[in-house]
């Protein structure tokens, strides 16, 4: 058994990484800034911290008395949310950098950090066919703005604590990770939930058409959350010393994610675009090389499936949250 502690433990990533941790016998902390009422997943033998990291001492006491780290902490949402809030993405560096200078100090043995596609240089993102950006795509330089400068830097961060300090870090660079207890609407949710909740709401409330940002036509993919939360582990206790990417090589068009979420729910929506939403690089998709090389892994879980999982637990959320009567709700199977 390990003493862990899980940043960003209220959020999606994380709360599923707390609770698989806890399941499989390790005694878990949890840290998050938001109030419990507001925690994503709350597993029962979790010791449960309400603190914003951003603050160094609050850094100091989330890791104290423990072992190991995994940063998932952040500022951030879907590409509507990063587009309009770039300075208070950037300010999640003050977590990184303090969980940093804890983990130096109290002598935490091992130390993940979560960053992201985002990091990814914009003129290699041009072409919707996109083959796979290559962890070496990082460079030179061009990250998302906000967000993605945010991720490398930390990136930088946690490799020169390592050389300096002798700190292991281990750090994967998620690509747009889903699923169940994921945010679907307030303007963080990225577009796998939010096309769900739109499709939703055609099937319970009569609405007629769906809004798509962009055209489209730009390509991404997708990673279901126990896939994320597997490769997580695994690079973690890994020897791969320098990021990696961790996501799905399935790209599809929003189109195409649209259409899946329409077949899911026997229900299709006259589709109307708004080329002037934030829409994000035209062309993103992971290549697993180096993971596959180092690790072996591979995503078990297809975006079909995924999508599937992920529709029908935010119908559920939404029926219950809008107080309909279920059996009023025509429901299809898992």
């Amino acid at each position: 058994m390990k003493k862990i502690v899980v940043a960003g433990a209220g959020g999606f990533i994380g709360g599923h990484l707390a609770k698989v941790l806890n399941e499989t016998g390790h005694q878990v902390r949890a840290v998050d800034i938001k109030p419990l009422t507001r925690w994503y997943q709350i597993t029962s033998g979790v010791e449960n911290l309400v603190l914003d990291l951003k603050i160094k001492e609050n850094c100091y006491q989330a890791l104290n008395g423990y072992e190991e780290v995994f940063n998932l902490a952040a500022d951030m949402g879907g590409m509507g949310f990063i587009e309009t809030h770039k300075a208070d993405c950037m300010l999640s560096v003050l977590i990184n950098t303090h969980l940093l200078m804890a983990a130096r100090d109290l002598g935490i043995k091992r130390y993940f950090y979560s960053s992201s596609a985002c990091v990814y240089n914009g003129e290699k993102q041009t072409d919707p066919n996109n083959p796979g950006l290559k962890e070496s795509d990082a460079y030179p330089a061009l990250a998302e703005d906000g967000y993605g400068w945010e991720k490398l830097f930390s990136e930088r961060m946690c490799r020169h604590f390592t050389e300096d300090f002798g700190l292991i870090t281990r750090i994967a660079r998620f690509h747009n990770v889903y699923g169940p207890f994921g945010t679907y609407d307030g303007g963080r949710e990225k577009a796998p939930a939010a096309i769900c909740r739109k499709v939703i709401e055609g099937e319970l409330y009569g609405k007629k058409d769906i809004v798509i940002w962009g055209d489209g036509h730009q390509t991404r993919s997708f990673m279901y959350i126990d896939d994320c939360i597997k490769g997580t582990l695994d690079i973690m206790y890994s020897d791969i010393q320098e990021p990696i990417n961790l996501g799905s090589a399935e790209m599809v068009s929003i189109n195409q994610l649209v259409d899946y979420v329409e077949k899911i729910a026997n229900h299709n929506l006259e589709r109307k675009y708004d080329p002037d939403a934030p829409k994000g690089v035209r062309g993103r998709n992971s290549d697993n090389t180096l993971i596959r090389q180092h690790l072996g892994w591979e995503p078990s879980i297809s975006l079909k499936e995924g999508l599937k999982r992920t529709y029908h637990w935010i119908k559920d959320q939404m029926i219950e949250n809008k107080g309909m009567d279920p059996e009023d709700v025509i429901f299809n199977k898992y």
